[in-house]
Formats: C-alpha cells, structure tokens, sequence
C-alpha cells in the first residue's frame, strides 16, 4: 500500500476567496469519488494559522506502485492538478504503508 500526501501552499494574489482556489478546491474533494485506484481520499483546508503551514492537504491511498501511476495520469487528476500548479506550489511524499489487518 502507498499513501499519498500532498500539500499545497498558495502562490501570492490567491486566497480562499479567489474563484480558482474555490474551483480547485472543488476539483480536489471530487478526486476520490472520480479515481477508481484510490482505496481511500481526504483533502481539506488547513485549520492553523502557522507560519510553516500550507493552505491545504491531500492524502489518498493505493494498492501499490502501479495504482499510484495510473492514479497520477488520470484524467481528472490531471485537470485538478494542472490548476492547483496555477494557484499554488506543493510539496509531495509517498510513503510505503502496510497493509491493514483484516
């Protein structure tokens, strides 16, 4: 099992009131409903007011190395993705996970 992190930091000009935050926003809730590789999804605005925090978080979950790929080049993950590189940078970590016991 691989669980994906991802965290996303707004470039300067953006903030939750711009309507490309809202539609990225949009994008990100709807990935694990529309990704069939993903076995778990969360995304969600950070609640702490940092200043090493990022704005907001993805962490999915995969079977394996395999799944992580096509997940990546999904089409609709790649839509999300491509706005989320307009509005923001990011930082990334897939980290090998055990399986849970049944």
């Amino acid at each position: 099992m691989i669980r994906h992190i991802a965290l996303f930091k707004f470039k300067p000009g953006y903030d939750w009131e711009h309507p490309k935050v809202a539609a990225a926003e949009a994008l990100a809730v709807r990935i694990g409903e529309e990704v069939p590789e993903l076995l778990e999804w969360r995304a969600g605005r950070n609640v702490t007011d940092r200043e090493v925090a990022y704005d907001y978080a993805i962490v999915g979950l995969v079977p394996d190395e395999g799944a992580l790929g096509r997940y990546l080049v999904h089409p609709f993950h790649q839509r999300s993705a491509d706005l989320w590189k307009e509005i923001s940078t990011w930082v990334i970590a897939d980290l090998e996970e055990p399986a849970p016991r049944a």
